[in-house]
């Protein structure tokens, strides 16, 4: 059956979670994820953002997105976000910033920022080039992409593996959607089968007794 949004997001929180275990020491940058995001598909993308200062707090971060046509972000206590456009009406940038009097990241924790996009790109992966501002005015720009030797760089861009589209390796929501969606269609046909054969039937039934009282009458007829 599907799955609603509560689920569907502790199933995006857990991954997401569970990515920043299995990176050990490389979970001190940022990174995105998104369970079986497609190519050409909507996504939500948890962006996992740690405080490397040892004194100063991360107030900002602002993230490139690939122009997209449709983008909302979930509400996070403690910040604003602002989604921009550019000329051709697509969202471009999606900024998160620390509303006043609060703390932000503070100093040895992270934050997830969450926002749901449409369509991603129809390529293999998608870059999504963040600013980390923090309070003491220091700015980290996380854009660099890996060199030829496949060596991480200081700080790498995030970048999201995309499978093809209506591939195995889609979320299982999706499937399960379009599973249900299969499945009630071939209800519906089920139903609509069953109700000819047994629309048929009647009329069978109703043309034999049909039949029947016609040779009634004939033979009556030719009796007077």
């Amino acid at each position: 059956m599907p799955i609603g949004i509560p689920r569907a997001l502790f199933t995006t929180g857990a991954v997401a979670g569970l990515a920043l275990l299995a990176t050990g020491t490389a979970a001190a940058h940022v990174h995105v994820t998104s369970p079986g995001a497609a190519q050409g598909g909507n996504a939500v993308l948890t962006f996992s953002v740690p405080d490397e200062s040892v004194t100063a707090s991360t107030t900002s971060l602002a993230v490139t997105l690939p122009g997209v046509d449709s983008a909302r972000t979930l509400p996070l206590p403690g910040w604003t976000a602002k989604l921009d456009k550019n000329d051709k009406n697509q969202y471009t940038t999606v900024t998160w910033t620390a509303d006043p009097g609060t703390p932000g990241i503070a100093p040895d924790q992270f934050q997830l920022f969450t926002v749901q996009v449409s369509p991603l790109p129809k390529q293999a992966k998608a870059e999504f080039p963040s600013v980390q501002t923090y309070s003491d005015g220091k700015v980290v720009s996380w854009s660099q992409q890996t060199g030829p030797d496949g060596k991480e760089p200081d700080n790498p861009v995030p970048t999201l593996t995309l499978a093809t589209a209506g591939s195995d390796h889609e979320h299982p929501m999706n499937m399960e959607m379009d599973a249900d969606s299969s499945t009630a269609e071939s209800a519906s046909a089920s139903g609509s089968d069953t109700t000819a054969r047994w629309l048929g039937g009647v009329g069978l039934v109703l043309g034999a007794l049909g039949a029947a009282m016609g040779l009634g009458t004939l033979i009556r007829s030719r009796r007077s």
